[in-house]
């Protein structure tokens, strides 16, 4: 599990503040945590995060490496509006099996357990969370998720990651666009490989490149393919076996 900056939105236009920025219905935080996405305006990744309600506040529970960044862009977008962004010293605690009093499910999958926030949670759990990802199909900042990603591409709507009701976001526009009038021919897929494959690995179809393989947990791993074209899809040392598209 990366290490996770908690960023505290606090005032009377936080809920608005946020709504006309991220990919995803904050008013949902009436339910419990959210999972969403700052967008560019040509609605490529920036960076996702969880929504956590508190109070009459809203937590950010973000990647540190992207805490800053964030940070940077959210004050961008403030103007006038009546709110304030600061650091926090809470830190979450992350498990799985029964959920713990005052946590919250993950809302991208069930199976990647359970967060909580304020003082930490001793486990003696050994988990392997990269293997947890690649098993459900769940991309991470760092790994899948780059300046270059588009949302849809990497499962957003799988992951509950995006709402497409909500009106309108930045870089709004071209998911809409991608989820109507597009068929994606590129995007995440978890593929079984037979034989040694490590990260950062060129896929090739036919003698050309078609993808990359990320994250990788034994003969698993998540990588980014070209969906039209991955007839004897492998890699130098391994071939896949079979190709699970995650979008």
């Amino acid at each position: 599990m990366s290490e996770r900056t908690i960023l505290r939105i606090s005032g009377s236009d936080a809920r608005k503040f946020l709504q006309n920025l991220v990919s995803n219905d904050v008013k949902k935080l009436d339910h419990g945590m959210v999972y969403t996405a700052l967008l560019t305006p040509q609605g490529k990744y920036l960076v996702d995060f969880f929504l956590v309600p508190d109070g009459n506040d809203i937590l950010v529970d973000v990647a540190t490496q992207q805490a800053g960044d964030l940070t940077k862009r959210l004050t961008m977008y403030k103007l006038r509006a009546d709110v304030a962004i600061a650091a926090t010293d809470i830190t979450v605690s992350c498990g799985l099996g029964p959920v713990q009093a005052g946590a919250f499910v993950d809302p991208r999958h069930a199976d990647m357990g359970w967060r909580y926030y304020g003082a930490p949670i001793e486990t003696t759990q050994q988990i392997d969370w990269d293997a947890q990802r690649v098993a459900l199909g769940i991309p991470e900042f760092g790994a899948e998720l780059t300046s270059e990603s588009y949302i849809l591409e990497m499962g957003f709507a799988r992951l509950n990651g995006v709402d497409f009701r909500k009106g309108c976001y930045v870089g709004q526009e071209v998911t809409a666009r991608m989820k109507h009038k597009t068929e994606l021919r590129k995007g995440l897929a978890r593929v079984t490989f037979q034989g040694p494959v490590t990260c950062g690995q060129t896929l090739l179809s036919q003698g050309k490149a078609v993808g990359t393989v990320h994250t990788v947990s034994g003969q698993q791993a998540l990588c980014y393919v070209r969906f039209d074209r991955i007839e004897g899809l492998g890699t130098e040392t391994a071939q896949a076996q079979q190709i699970d598209p995650l979008i």
